[in-house]
């Protein structure tokens, strides 16, 4: 819908499509429609399931995998490559299945404005407009469209005449109230989105009651769903979880493709040895890289996933998501329905002295009871909810005479009843400045009255003036409707000369539970962004009455404010660039949205969260789904999320670490000796052993202080650490090829090669098990401990055993384990020392 309609008086829009109330001819509408097209959703583009396939493969994580499965297959580790090359293909498969999944929730929101309208349409210029029924497609700019309830509003509409009209939004906005709508021309204030104009009606909006008629303005392509569903089909930016794989997968395939040129060209030139070093080459670079980080990763993931489901009903929709949530430091969300109820609750009763008053809130309820009764409204209003729970059992003391309910137009809402002495009374209410230029008042005492409203909203609280009036002669109904003849019908024109009795205010009902899952998220480490459509001080009060500090309010139209805690006034687009804004400066942003107005945010988060309850679309957009709208299933989320990225952190700082400094040693050892440090074979086995025991990463239990605080994978902090720990691991690998030259002494000692090389693998699996015992952050003694000590047994008893033996390997002499046990000993000490350095200097 263009911009320009949003504030355009009826006449102006009719005057820009070249139309008027009496509808378009039969011609002018079809050369529209040959012109601008039909009336439906764009159909999303669809691609082939090999495509598909395909796009999956650039992906980082995807590349490692098929990199790895390749040369697997080269070293012809035929069992590793098959497991390897059966990941890729199910990651694939996911990946394309999900891309199906969101082709089809797209396709499905062309049903939602299928069917018929009502249309006036003439057949000629000078022809009577005639009522018809069209297919939505053919609906174009101009046509005049008659809507009712149980309609869905076919097009993006602005209203000419309406009648009690309210419209449910939820598609859109995710709001389950229906919102009242009227013909009026004067727009809301500069800063509301259009979704809160009240003369503008969106196509996929249901008509909840009432009647009216509206010209259409947009069709196809122009409407604002058209506009969220291009949202929901565009692409998606890398999350903090692709973004942190893709430094770190790239990391590891730059060292895998240097390391076989750097061993060849080495034992060439030092050694004489050329090609029939590959095999060895090879396999230390299979050595460098973490063939079980899909295996650890997605096992972490899912486990978490599936506590979560089980627990707490919280569906993660993209495993990778559960470690955004851990790396989450920022989530944005809204205060209606989240923070808040989509109800109000009486705050307190105001006589005209501005004291507290009983009175004012009975007169207030007993015209909302009669308003219920005799309004016929198709849902009781929320603020009449709210005043007649506050004041208890009111207004069957009355009889009833008429009642015209709340009007957009006249902003108040009146009932006439009569009580013991017989005469008919009005009960008025409504905002404070339509029910005071009602009242008998002074000029100066309205100005007071007004100014007393005005401190009460300042607050963040709505306001609903209250006054009365007899009015003999309005005539009688009874409760029951059938006795009492009326003398005349009530008018709005007796809603004047009123008394003024006072103010009631109101206040937005917090959410269950709210203020303690905020603390329990501040608690973690993450800062809260509410973004709402809402007035700022509504949002402010809010945040204060559950313990969050909103600081300073920011309005949408303001300039980019990353810092404030609360922005009001917020349209979907202002949501979506605050959203991007926070992710261009450094943070890891959840969002938390249910309706379509919300689809830019979702996508433009790290990681997007919808309740079960949310539109079809937004559920579907959503990374993480949750049963109700509950903070505190997020806190578990979080905390779920930190579990299984520390528990991957800790895998990846121990197995890079321990794999870079056997690199290093091999690649030393390779160039110093006159035989192979290790045998290909040996290299394989032993990366398979320390592969299987840090499966034990995935059950791990981390340590509490991990999950205090934001857990993100850092691609330079992980440089540095496996540098740093590396060279550590590496100089303990060389000292123990000094402690084989005192044991092997001899003329021909280092020409022993078994012993050389069953030496060696003992010695590796020992420092990795060392490093998983005392690098890693937790408990000793759960599955890491366990799978530390079966690594260490069987770097002993492997070599001298028959399996040993077609390996290549043989038994040790004993002196070399005394000598072994001391090198251990102090490198452990230096491990420990490096560990506790390291803790010191990180953030």
């Amino acid at each position: 819908m263009a911009s320009e309609d949003e504030a355009a008086t009826s006449l102006q829009v009719l005057r820009r499509l070249d139309t008027g109330p009496r509808g378009l001819t039969e011609a002018d509408a079809a050369a529209r429609l040959a012109d601008l097209g039909e009336n439906t959703p764009p159909r999303p583009g669809t691609a082939s399931w090999p495509l598909r396939c395909a796009r999956a493969l650039r992906d980082p994580f995807t590349a490692v995998l098929l990199t790895l499965g390749l040369v697997s297959a080269l070293v012809a580790s035929w069992g590793t490559a098959v497991v390897i090359l059966a990941l890729v293909v199910v990651s694939a498969a996911l990946r394309a299945a999900g891309e199906h999944r969101a082709d089809l929730s797209l396709a499905a929101l062309r049903e939602l404005v299928a069917g018929t309208a009502t249309v006036l349409r003439r057949a000629g210029p000078d022809a009577e407009p005639r009522t018809r029924e069209v297919t939505v497609a053919d609906l174009v700019p101009g046509d005049v469209v008659r809507l009712g309830p149980g309609d869905l509003v076919p097009a993006d509409v602005r209203l000419l005449r309406a009648r009690g009209l309210t419209v449910h939004q939820a598609v859109l906005t995710g709001e389950s109230a229906p919102v009242a709508k009227a013909a009026v021309d004067v727009p809301r204030p500069a800063g509301t989105g259009p979704f809160d104009e009240p003369h503008l009606c969106f196509q996929g909006s249901g008509i909840a009651s009432g009647s009216a008629t509206a010209v259409v303005v947009a069709t196809g392509e122009r409407t604002r769903f058209a506009a969220a569903q291009a949202t929901a089909a565009g692409r998606r930016e890398a999350s903090a979880f692709d973004r942190s794989v893709h430094g770190i997968s790239w990391v590891l395939i730059r060292f895998m493709l240097l390391t076989p040129p750097l061993v060849l060209m080495a034992n060439a030139g030092l050694r004489g040895r050329g090609l029939e070093t590959l095999p060895f080459a090879v396999a230390v670079a299979v050595g460098l890289t973490p063939e079980m980080l899909p295996v650890v990763v997605t096992t972490c993931l899912a486990r978490g996933a599936a506590l979560l489901a089980r627990a707490h009903r919280v569906v993660v929709r993209r495993l990778p998501a559960l470690h955004d949530l851990g790396a989450a430091d920022v989530l944005c969300l809204d205060k209606t329905g989240t923070l808040t109820q989509d109800r109000p609750v009486v705050e307190r009763a105001l006589g005209p002295d501005g004291e507290e008053d009983p009175e004012v809130l009975r007169w207030a309820a007993v015209g909302a009871w009669w308003t219920l009764q005799l309004a016929e409204l198709p849902a009781p209003d929320a603020l009449d909810e709210a005043l007649l729970t506050a004041a208890g059992p009111v207004g069957e003391e009355y009889d009833g005479i008429d009642a015209v309910p709340f009007d957009p137009e006249r902003r108040t809402a009146t009932a006439v009843v009569t009580g013991l002495p017989g005469t008919p009374l009005l009960i008025t209410k409504g905002a404070a400045e339509a029910v005071l230029d009602r009242c008998a008042l002074d000029p100066a005492e309205r100005e007071r009255l007004l100014a007393l409203a005005a401190r009460e909203a300042a607050t963040g609280l709505r306001v609903l003036a209250v006054a009365t009036a007899e009015r003999p002669g309005a005539g009688l109904r009874s409760r029951g409707g059938t006795a009492g003849a009326r003398s005349r019908p009530y008018p709005a024109a007796d809603e004047h000369g009123l008394t003024f009795r006072g103010l009631v205010t109101f206040r937005d009902a917090l959410a269950p539970g709210a203020a303690e899952a905020l603390r329990t998220l501040t608690g973690l480490g993450i800062t809260i962004r509410v973004l709402t459509g809402d007035h700022p001080e509504t949002a402010a009060r809010a945040c204060r009455e559950l313990g969050l500090d909103p600081g300073r309010v920011a309005a949408a139209g303001d300039p980019l404010d990353l810092d404030a805690t609360v922005v009001a006034r917020c349209t979907a687009e202002d949501k979506a660039r605050i959203v991007a804004g926070l992710r261009a400066a450094g943070h890891t942003v959840g969002f938390l949205g249910d309706g379509v107005n919300d689809l830019a945010a979702l996508r433009a988060a790290d990681v997007g969260i919808a309740p079960r309850t949310a539109v079809d679309l937004a559920r579907e957009t959503a990374d993480v789904v949750l049963a109700e709208k509950d903070l505190g299933a997020i806190g578990h989320a979080v905390t779920a999320g930190r579990h299984s990225s520390a528990n991957i952190a800790s895998y990846l700082r121990v197995t890079l670490s321990s794999n870079l400094g056997n690199v290093i040693a091999m690649l030393s050892a390779g160039l110093l000796l006159p035989f192979l440090p290790m045998l290909p074979a040996q290299v394989l086995a032993q990366n398979l052993c320390f592969d299987a025991a840090q499966l034990a990463f995935a059950h791990d239990r981390p340590r509490p202080a991990a999950l205090r605080r934001p857990t993100a994978l850092r691609p330079r902090a992980f440089l540095r650490f496996i540098t740093g720990f590396g060279v550590l691991n590496a100089i303990a690998d060389l000292a123990t090829f000094g402690v084989l030259a005192l044991a092997l002494r001899g003329p021909d000692a280092l020409d022993d090669q078994a012993v050389f090389h069953s030496a060696w693998f003992t010695e590796n699996l020992l420092t990795q098990a060392l490093v998983m015992f005392l690098l890693r952050g937790g408990s000793r003694r759960g599955p890491i401990g366990r799978a530390a000590a079966v690594l260490a047994a069987v770097g002993v008893l492997l070599p001298p055993s028959p399996l040993g033996a077609a390996l290549g390997m043989t038994g040790l002499p004993p002196a070399f384990h005394l000598l072994l046990a001391a090198v251990l000993g102090l490198y452990a000490l230096a491990l420990r020392a490096a560990r506790a350095r390291h803790a010191r200097r990180r953030p």
